[in-house]
């Protein structure tokens, strides 16, 4: 059996997670983030959706009430949150509307409907998503933290995939279970980033982590000392279907 074997059997398992339609959670967030892209406050308290083989994210209310934003990667909008669903304004080819920015360039909200989007997709769907067809992973050497020892699993993801960057190493416990994830948060200026996760609870036959935070890190790979989160995300009303 393979690291990834072992993480997807802890996570509920391959025949488990292709049952699933979607999956529903309601969020509080906070970190630095927010303010610094002019969007504090924007997110929080909202519901989001995902189909985790299918690169969609739906968040209620956004921006406000009545109203939501639905992702994919080639198209996100601001629609109506009804039966009508009528498009009030998208934006195509959303990633490339941030080039050129830095990690302090203010967002417009269907920018932070496109980051929003791919990032609790990426968070929510792990690790099927790392089954998905294009990517590819290496059990890589182990890590010691804070009197853990981690194993280690590289992962490249296809173009097609739409996240915070093509090349990410997720850190897994003697349980299966991610309990940290490095990536490069190209949409923030190319941030090395340590994103944690915590809390780990079944809800109807898969595992989903309910605590997660974001950090800088350095070129050591240990976190920058004296940091503050830049996003932290705790999860709630978790509905599988």
């Amino acid at each position: 059996m393979t690291l990834l074997d072992e993480v997807i059997s802890a996570y509920g398992g391959r025949d488990r997670w292709e049952q699933l339609t979607s999956i529903t959670i309601h969020q509080n967030i906070g970190g630095t983030l927010w303010a610094r892209k002019g969007v504090e406050g924007v997110l929080d308290g909202a519901t989001v959706e995902i189909e985790p083989g299918h690169q969609r994210t739906w968040h209620r209310p956004l921006p406000t009430a009545g109203l939501r934003s639905s992702y994919s990667p080639e198209l996100v909008r601001i629609e109506t949150d009804d039966d009508a669903v009528t498009v009030i304004e998208e934006l195509p080819s959303p990633r490339e509307s941030f080039a050129g920015h830095t990690a302090v360039t203010p967002w417009t909200t269907l920018q932070l409907a496109y980051f929003a989007g791919f990032a609790m997709w990426t968070y929510l769907s792990e690790p099927y998503s790392l089954t998905l067809p294009g990517v590819h992973t290496e059990e890589l050497g182990p890590w010691r933290e804070d009197g853990h020892t981690w194993r280690r699993l590289g992962i490249q993801f296809p173009d097609s995939i739409a996240t915070q960057s093509a090349e990410q190493t997720v850190y897994i416990d003697a349980d299966g279970l991610i309990q940290r994830r490095d990536y490069t948060a190209e949409l923030l200026g190319s941030s090395l980033t340590a994103h944690y996760s915590a809390g780990h609870q079944e809800f109807d036959g898969i595992v989903v982590a309910t605590r997660r935070a974001a950090y800088r890190r350095g070129s050591d790979n240990a976190i920058v000392s004296g940091s503050e989160p830049l996003v932290t995300i705790d999860i709630d009303n978790v509905v599988v279907k």
